[in-house]
């Protein structure tokens, strides 16, 4: 049996699984012996089929029975709900279910069952109301239902993604051993049977003795006739011997369903045989559907949190990723907290194949561990079960979360072996059974512990694989932006290229912030490269750039527009200023330049001119290379206006 991926199923209890889906529980051809029941041909109004304890009006007009309340009933176009009537003097509640050209209606006796509180539903309902946790809720519930009820025990369950289930709330009388808190396989609840609680709303079974009451026809031919809907429908030899087991002798179940999964149940049961009126049961049904909305309502409030939560830690691990010259190294320096998020002992980050790790991680050959894994999304929390091969390569670890990061990369989070202790509602062993497919004798705790296994990853999985796909859409971004990035920078100097420098004084001007513009062009630099080859020529425009770069402002603009001109936009200045910050950039410039050729010295000619709002970036910048070449007629080495 699984629980939570706990532990691990074995055959007897698959076993059971297969054999009860085979037992006929929509059909059983009896109802239950307290109850009779009548199928009446519509068209007719003839009694086609009765439970066996009312076979006297097989073959007779329902207008015999002498009910007119009856009578009508059959015509009524409302069926399902309770209405009282009197059969020869005994008063009976009364439901009728329509089946195409058929009415089936069934009757409880309205004599022999407790005086219950039907109005108190109302009042319990609203006491839930003000409660905020799920576990405090369905342990309140269990109370209340125990109280309106008189029933000897009440339990909530609560059932999992595997099928097996919990007891997450109950109350009892004091002598009673408590089952609170302890797990139950998915055989004791089958497929079939949860099917039927998902249309059928409440299930009562009045006595574990009752072998039932046959149904009989006028017509022995017909198939078997379908009590999927009905409140008397016979109890499984099976599961009445599964109830005296457990020391029940009446249970009344209720459906708790959401988004059409039943996603647990509330039991009373009773060592005594006992009736619930269908009234109260009807109200009660109402309280399991009220419990449902809000045990949901709760759980979308609590996953909305944990999602903001997660949402603030994921930001917290990217936000170094757009700036970051290494991302991977980024996420290494946020490791701890990549952890966390996903509850991981460590992880193994490979981005643009280059891998990292992180916390603890397996001592083992990583290219072989990593083309084992693989890129595809893989989850187990019992990896020596699920993939012994891949188990062999991570020893001490049971955990394995595989995370795509898009076209770039993966990550692997690991978590380490965890013995863990599970509660069952009875030793879940075949010494517990007379045979495999037979109930547990006893239903007393019984603790299993489970190894070969690490916590489940649960809903963490899909929120690592969201940060998976945030991870991959911040590196793509990264690129984009370092693609146009380097669309703007000239790729020798690092400086700002032409089309930059245009947006740049373009903004300037359309902003009115004014300043001048410095246009230099190096003095018989042509000769340098001549002499002394291209890479030498590289060296001295990269030092040029570095020193127009530290004689600047951090605000202004100095970008290469091409082979050995440079300019310089510096915005909130005037004329004067302008010059005099030229001149010093000259004089920088002129200074020796160590390079692996030796010491080489060049000069500059610099234009400035001051931005004028009316014209364009092409004509300030044609303005400042006319003015550039001025000074390279007045002698070079200097600046002109």
């Amino acid at each position: 049996m699984v629980v939570d991926g706990g532990a691990v199923p074995d055959a007897s209890e698959r076993q059971r699984l297969e054999e009860c889906v085979k037992e006929p529980i929509r059909t059983p051809g009896r109802i239950q012996s307290f109850g009779m029941l009548f199928v009446v041909n519509v068209p007719t109004y003839e009694i086609v089929t009765a439970s066996e304890n009312a076979a006297q009006w097989l073959g007779r007009s329902v207008s015999e029975l002498g009910s007119p309340t009856l009578e009508w009933s059959v015509a009524a176009a409302t069926h399902g709900d309770p209405i009282r009537v009197d059969l020869h003097g005994e008063p009976y509640d009364a439901i009728t279910n329509r089946v195409g050209e058929q009415v089936l209606i069934e009757l409880e006796p309205a004599n022999g069952t407790p005086d219950l509180p039907t109005a108190s539903v109302v009042g319990a309902i609203r006491s839930l109301g003000l409660l905020a946790g799920a576990d405090e809720l369905r342990q309140a519930a269990a109370e209340e239902v125990k109280r309106i009820s008189g029933f000897d025990r009440v339990m909530v369950y609560r059932f999992f993604e595997d099928g097996h289930g919990e007891v997450a709330g109950e109350a009892s009388e004091p002598d009673m051993e408590s089952y609170r808190g302890l797990h139950f396989p998915a055989s004791d609840i089958p497929q079939q049977a949860r099917a039927l609680y998902l249309t059928k709303l409440s299930r009562q079974i009045v006595s574990t003795e009752d072998q039932g009451t046959p149904l009989v026809s006028v017509d022995e031919g017909v198939p078997p006739l379908d009590l999927s809907g009905a409140e008397l429908r016979a109890v499984s030899p099976h599961h009445l011997q599964f109830m005296r087991n457990m020391g029940q002798a009446s249970t009344v179940s209720f459906s708790l369903i959401h988004d059409d999964r039943l996603v647990g149940m509330i039991t009373c049961a009773h060592r005594t045989e006992r009736r619930m009126p269908v009234l109260l049961r009807r109200a009660l049904e109402v309280l399991a559907t009220q419990l449902t909305l809000q045990l949901a309502a709760l759980e979308s409030i609590a996953q909305l949190r944990r999602d903001l939560t997660i949402r603030e830690q994921r930001t917290a691990v990217l936000s170094g990723i757009p700036a970051s010259d290494d991302p991977l190294l980024a996420l290494v320096e946020g490791g701890d907290e990549l952890c966390r998020l996903v509850g991981a002992d460590g992880a193994i980050l490979v981005i643009d194949g280059v891998s990292r790790s992180v916390g603890e991680v397996p001592l083992t050959d990583r290219r072989l561990l990593l083309s084992a894994v693989g890129i595809e999304p893989l989850q187990t929390h019992e990896l020596e079960r699920t993939h012994p091969a891949l188990a062999t390569l991570v020893p001490g670890f049971a955990g394995l979360l595989v995370v795509p990061v898009g076209t770039r990369g993966v990550l692997l989070f690991f978590r380490h072996e965890v013995t863990r202790v599970i509660r069952w509602l009875g030793d879940q062993t075949l010494a517990n059974r007379d045979t495999p497919l037979s109930p547990r004798r006893s239903f007393s705790s019984w603790s299993q512990s489970v190894e070969g296994t690490s916590a489940p990853w649960g809903t963490i999985a899909e929120e690592a694989r969201e940060l998976g796909r945030d991870l991959a859409r911040a590196l793509d971004r990264r690129q984009e932006a370092r693609l146009a990035q380097l669309a703007l920078i000239d790729h020798l100097t690092g400086l700002h290229n032409r089309r930059s420098l245009e947006r740049r004084l373009e903004s300037a001007v359309a902003e009115g912030q004014g300043g001048v513009l410095l246009f230099l062009d190096l003095d018989g630099f042509k000769s340098i490269n001549d002499r002394h080859g291209h890479e030498t020529g590289d060296a001295v425009l990269r030092a040029i750039a570095e020193r127009l770069t530290e004689g600047s402002r951090a605000t202004d603009v100095i970008s290469r527009l091409a082979g050995d001109e440079f300019v310089v936009l510096s915005g909130g200045v005037g004329q004067e200023v302008g010059e005099r910050f030229a001149s010093r950039l000259i004089e920088e410039i002129a200074r020796p330049i160590q390079t692996a050729r030796g010491e080489m010295t060049v000069t500059a000619s610099c234009g400035v001119i001051v931005i004028e709002p009316e014209l364009t970036a092409k004509q300030l910048l044609d303005a400042a290379d006319a003015a550039m070449y001025r000074a390279k007629k007045m002698g070079r080495n200097r600046t002109s206006l």
